[in-house]
C-alpha cells in the first residue's frame, strides 16, 4: 500500500491523514495548528514481510500522540521497531522519561503503552517503523507488553539492526532475502537490547548471525569496486574471525566469494543498463573484476552470454 496527500485536495489533506490514515491505519491522534494544515504534506508505504508490517513514513512536521483511548480503540499488541531517518525527533511515554531520537537511531516501544512524538526542528517526520505482532515472535515473555517507548543504549546494536532493516526494505525484490528470518531477528535484537532475550541464548545466536551475515553482505556490496576484496576484510570490519564469516555463509544458499561474484555480476549489468555507451572493460573494472578475460567468462557462465549481447538485447537477465 502507498499513499500520499496529493491524492486528497489542499484543504482537506491535514483532516484525511489524521482521521483516515492516522487514526484509521495506525491508531494515533495527530494534531496540527489549523493556520499550517493548508501547508501539509505527507506520504507512507505500508508492505506486509514476514509475517510483520514495514512501513515508510514522510511528513511535514505535526504532533502525534497514541493515547489509552486511542489504544482501546486499536490495540495492537506488537513491538514496534522505529528507525529515524530524516533529521530527529522528540519522542516521549506517558509513563516515562522524554527522549530524543537522532537520524539512524533506533527506539522500541510496545504498541498498547502510550506515547507521543514529534519532529525535532522543521524537517518534518521521515522514519521506518516495522510492527512485529507478539503472536509471531518465539521468545515469549510478559515483560513483553511492558515495553515503554526507549532509545537503543547499546551502539553495538546499531549497526546490525541498519543492516537488517536495509535487507528487509529490499526483500520485496530480492528473492535470496528471508523476510522472515529478518523480521525474528530485528525482533530478537530490539529483546536483546531491552535484556528480556540473553545474547548468548540460542534466539539471541540466531538473531545475532542472520544481523551479522545482513552486515556482511552490505560491507562486500560497499567495496565490490576493490579487486583485492577477501574475507579477512570484511571479517576486520565485522569485528568476527574469517572461519566465523565463512560460518555466517553457511547458512545461505551461497557462499562468501559467490556472494561476491554474484552481487559484482548484478552491479555490471546494472551499469550496462543505465549507461549503455560505457566501455565494457571499464564496467568490469568498476564491479572489481581482477580482469576483462575473467569478466566475461564469469558472466557468460552465469547467463549463457557475453556481456556485450546481453547490453545488446537491452534485458534483465536474471
Amino acid at each position: 500500500m502507498y499513499w500520499c496527500t496529493n491524492e486528497v485536495e489542499p484543504n482537506d489533506r491535514f483532516d484525511y491523514w489524521r482521521e483516515v490514515r492516522s487514526k484509521g491505519l495506525f491508531g494515533v491522534t495527530a494534531e496540527l495548528a489549523r493556520e499550517r494544515r493548508a501547508d501539509f504534506f505527507g506520504e507512507f508505504s505500508l508492505r506486509h514481510l514476514g509475517g510483520a508490517g514495514l512501513v515508510e513514513l514522510k511528513a511535514s512536521p505535526y504532533t502525534v500522540e497514541r493515547s489509552t483511548s486511542d489504544i482501546a480503540y486499536a490495540p495492537g499488541d506488537a513491538i514496534c521497531v522505529y528507525q529515524q531517518l530524516g533529521s530527529g525527533g522528540w519522542f516521549g511515554g506517558l509513563r516515562g522519561s522524554d527522549f530524543a531520537i537522532a537520524n539512524g537511531s533506533f527506539a522500541t516501544s510496545h504498541t498498547d503503552l502510550p506515547y507521543r512524538t514529534a519532529p525535532l526542528g522543521t524537517g518534518g517526520f521521515h522514519l521506518r517503523i516495522l510492527k512485529i505482532p507478539l503472536s509471531t515472535i518465539p521468545a515469549q515473555d510478559k515483560r513483553m507488553r511492558e515495553l515503554a517507548a526507549r532509545t537503543f543504549g547499546d551502539p553495538t546494536l546499531a549497526p546490525l539492526l541498519a543492516a537488517c532493516f536495509a535487507d528487509l526494505n529490499e526483500a520485496a525484490d530480492d528473492a535470496a532475502l528471508d523476510a522472515t528470518s529478518l523480521v525474528q531477528a530485528l525482533a530478537h535484537l530490539a529483546l536483546i537490547e531491552r535484556g528480556i532475550v540473553r545474547p548468548g541464548s540460542r534466539r539471541g545466536q540466531a538473531a545475532l548471525r542472520t544481523a551479522r551475515l545482513s552486515q556482511a553482505r552490505r560491507l562486500i556490496a560497499r567495496h565490490l569496486q576493490n579487486p583485492d576484496l577477501a574475507p579477512t576484510m570484511v571479517a576486520d570490519e565485522l569485528g568476527v574471525s574469517v572461519r566465523h564469516l565463512h560460518m555466517l555463509f553457511e547458512t545461505s544458499e551461497k557462499s562468501f566469494s559467490q556472494t561476491v561474484t554474484e552481487e559484482r555480476l548484478k552491479q555490471s549489468r546494472r551499469l550496462m543498463r543505465e549507461a549503455p555507451e560505457r566501455l565494457i572493460a571499464d564496467v568490469a573494472a568498476a564491479c572489481g573484476f581482477e580482469s576483462l578475460a575473467t569478466y566475461y567468462r564469469v558472466f557468460n557462465a552465469a547467463y549463457g552470454m557475453a556481456p556485450g549481447d546481453f547490453r545488446a538485447q537491452g534485458s534483465d537477465c536474471r
